[in-house]
């Protein structure tokens, strides 16, 4: 928890989520306002220390309920995330890690995002998989 709190608390501007608002949730108790339903979400943050010394951001983790999926939504969340890093940051890339097993994942980076491997992490997850550190340059 206290690694998510840190996130929120460092880097506001760069995490954000994704609310499915036909969904009858109620209403807030302290605002009033109706609530959807959570489907997404992206937790992102500046690299601190760069060991390149270049600005930049990286994806921590983002996740979309499966029956949300190919609906666009995680790019959508990326690209929130990515503008803020650029025009709030600075930032001159956007780095992440994905399993290498993780296909629809590496589609949605590659493919449709742009980002291209910058090398591979053996044995990153506490599983002992790989992953592909994978960037994007920020125009």
């Amino acid at each position: 928890m206290r690694y998510y709190l840190y996130h929120a608390l460092t880097w506001p501007q760069l995490s954000y989520v994704a609310e499915d608002l036909s969904y009858d949730g109620g209403k807030d108790e302290r605002t009033g306002e109706r609530r959807g339903k959570i489907v997404g979400y992206i937790l992102g943050k500046m690299e601190e220390e760069p060991t390149d010394g270049v600005q930049h951001g990286h994806v921590t983790s983002i996740s979309v309920l499966r029956s949300y999926r190919r609906l666009g939504v995680a790019q959508k969340l990326m690209r929130q995330s990515q503008t803020a890093m650029r025009d709030v940051f600075g930032a001159k890339y956007v780095s992440l890690h994905v399993r290498e097993t993780n296909r629809a994942a590496i589609g949605l980076y590659r493919d449709t995002l742009g980002f291209e491997v910058h090398g591979v992490e053996k044995g990153y997850y506490a599983d002992g998989e790989d992953a592909w550190a994978m960037r994007l340059v920020l125009q």
